[in-house]
């Protein structure tokens, strides 16, 4: 039904997306049951000796060469804390941050600062990040070798989120840019541009790839998104999908390509034509999509595209663009946007268009003479679907004609509203030779925040190659939900994974110090719920209330707090942490004498 066709994914992502009718070419993604990629890249040629893209599960060299020099690091540090290991028993510690919007951005840095107090900032080997959190760590990784100087990189990012917002002719001029210099344009730049500027204060304009060697001394970065036409196959290995600084692709079934050419058009292995590698503002509106529920997403995001339309008209009118006698006519054309915008996201609400309808209808026989319009307009049935774009076609075609201050991107963002098209790039591995997965018979494929499917990036760090010993996890949403799903995922994908065991009362007033010990080949895993009974007393749920990840950008009263219960859940537990590093050490020890 039509209602079914929007009411999916992202929260409400389309299933089965048309293609666009403006200049950016958006091909069909298939339908129905995908493959699973790993099933065919055994088959790999080894023969394609020219391919842009790595086919193995083996760490890159760069990720590889950055291990061996951080264990020297992480050793030192651990002989600091009085914890002595040789270096063949040096623990590999990961650093997971939950979503959870700015919640999740503030959680996670009060908690490296709650680290770097402790002395056990530099154990870490991985730091990975979900949504929220991947926002944090943009902001960290602007400054080489943050973690040395902790204080004041943290101090410059707080004052910004207490500073000015990002103003409209800043955003209208970086919305042009994504739209002129990319051939896909979607709402994820929308949302990156009018969204995450709000909750973020900047825009970073810096590449992920330009921090290659720029932070030695800090741990590795890796951000978290999925693939949405393989979401519906959760259980299986052709979901997940990181990017670090070198290296973007699938954590588990093992295709990579260089994070700079992440984007650009490929064939066969092969890239055929260069795109703007994405940058680091449109990096966390893809990794940070999905702040809290469908409803919240659809209203701010429909009040943003409100708001920057009516800059743009009216910017054009201050700049004497339109005539005076045309000013009454820009606020009636103003007045048929909005309400078109609304109609489209009344079919997300489920609720009545008829008022929407009647505005459009009488605005724009007002405008043009024309009283055909009176009858254009289609009701939400589902067999009047295609009528109703194509009556939205019409009216932003009669929209450009009439008023000079509409331009092409204003355009494409109401397509992308029509359309409900996020995270759209193309896909790497287009065609590959001796493939046969349904992945590869896209030219595109859509990503999106991984906290839509497991909001913590377990599978990241859990791939065998990596050989995590200890996964420290902090969650900024509901206390145990992640983790608990992602034991269920680990053991249908056959991850080692220790046994999450929690009673019935802890997540009503969760502890702060959770430890769920790994036995074998399975990662001892530190959970770490970000407000509860030891920093909240009794009033866990006022806090969560306080803080909900569902609500426009924190005002600034409320931001030193919520750094302060995030640092305490780990000096509290600076002991515990010690003791279930030694631990590991220990249990590594015994492994290579067996």
């Amino acid at each position: 039904t039509q209602k079914q066709r929007f009411l999916c994914g992202f929260c409400f992502l389309l299933q089965t997306p048309p293609p666009h009718t403006h200049k950016h070419t958006h091909t069909l993604s298939e339908t129905g049951p995908h493959n699973i990629i790993y099933e065919s890249l055994s088959m790999f040629k080894n023969g394609l000796t020219h391919s842009d893209v790595r086919i193995g599960h083996s760490l890159n060299s760069q990720e590889e060469t950055f291990v061996k020099t951080r264990l020297p690091t992480v050793q030192q540090c651990l002989k600091n804390l009085g914890i002595a290991c040789s270096p063949d028993n040096v623990p590999k510690i990961a650093l997971l941050g939950s979503g959870g919007g700015e919640r999740a951005m503030l959680g996670l840095l009060g908690s490296l600062d709650g680290f770097k107090e402790t002395g056990l900032l530099d154990c870490v080997l991985y730091l990975c990040g979900v949504s929220g959190s991947t926002w944090c760590m943009a902001s960290l990784y602007q400054d080489s070798d943050w973690s040395t100087k902790l204080d004041s990189v943290k101090e410059k990012i707080i004052q910004r989120l207490k500073g000015p917002a990002v103003s409209w002719s800043e955003i209208l001029l970086k919305l042009m840019t994504y739209y002129n210099e990319k051939e896909l344009f979607s709402l994820t730049d929308v949302w990156a541009a009018l969204v995450v500027t709000a909750f973020v204060k900047e825009i970073d304009e810096g590449k992920l790839s330009q921090q290659q060697g720029h932070n030695d001394k800090d741990p590795f970065p890796i951000y978290t998104v999925i693939d949405k036409q393989c979401r519906q196959r959760l259980h299986e290995r052709g979901v997940f999908v990181e990017v670090s600084p070198y290296e973007a692709g699938y954590s588990l079934t093992g295709a990579f390509v260089d994070t700079s050419m992440f984007g650009s058009q490929f064939e066969e292995g092969r890239k055929i034509k260069d795109q703007p590698e994405i940058d680091m503002l449109y990096l966390q509106g893809l990794c940070g999509s999905c702040l809290a529920d469908g409803e919240f997403i659809i209203e701010l995001l429909l009040k943003k595209i409100i708001e920057f339309f009516h800059y743009a008209a009216q910017e054009k009118v201050e700049c004497g663009k339109t005539s005076k006698e045309g000013t009454a006519s820009v606020d009636v054309g103003f007045q048929i946007l909005v309400s078109l915008v609304e109609m489209h996201f009344s079919v997300l609400k489920e609720k009545d268009l008829s008022g929407h309808q009647t505005t459009i209808r009488t605005k724009l026989k007002e405008l043009t003479g024309d009283e055909s319009w009176l009858v254009k307009m289609p009701n939400k049935t589902d067999d009047n679907f295609i009528n109703m774009k194509q009556f939205t076609l019409e009216v932003l075609e009669c929209l450009k004609t009439l008023f000079s201050w509409w331009n092409d991107v204003l355009d494409a963002i109401m397509k992308c509203v029509m359309e409900w098209i996020w995270g759209r790039e193309y896909n790497f591995l287009y065609k590959m030779k001796g493939v046969r997965a349904a992945i590869l018979k896209s030219e595109t494929r859509d990503y999106e925040d991984a906290g839509i499917a497991l909001n913590s990036p377990y599978i990241s760090v859990l791939r065998q190659e990596r050989g995590v010993d200890l996964i420290i996890s902090l969650d900024f949403g509901y206390p145990f939900e992640t983790v608990t799903y992602a034991s269920e995922i680990c053991g249908d994908l056959d991850i080692p994974f220790p046994e999450v065991d929690v009673s019935s009362e802890d997540p009503k007033k969760p502890k702060d110090f959770y430890v769920f010990e790994g036995k074998g080949e399975e990662p001892t895993v530190i959970h770490i719920p970000l407000f509860n009974t030891v920093n909240c007393g009794d009033k866990v749920e006022e806090w969560s209330k306080k803080y909900a990840v569902f609500q426009p950008p924190y005002s600034a009263e409320l931001i030193d707090p919520l750094l302060g219960v995030a640092a305490i859940n780990i000096t509290n537990n600076k002991e515990k942490l010690v003791q279930e590093i030694q631990k590991i050490i220990n249990r590594k020890h015994r492994q290579k004498d067996n």
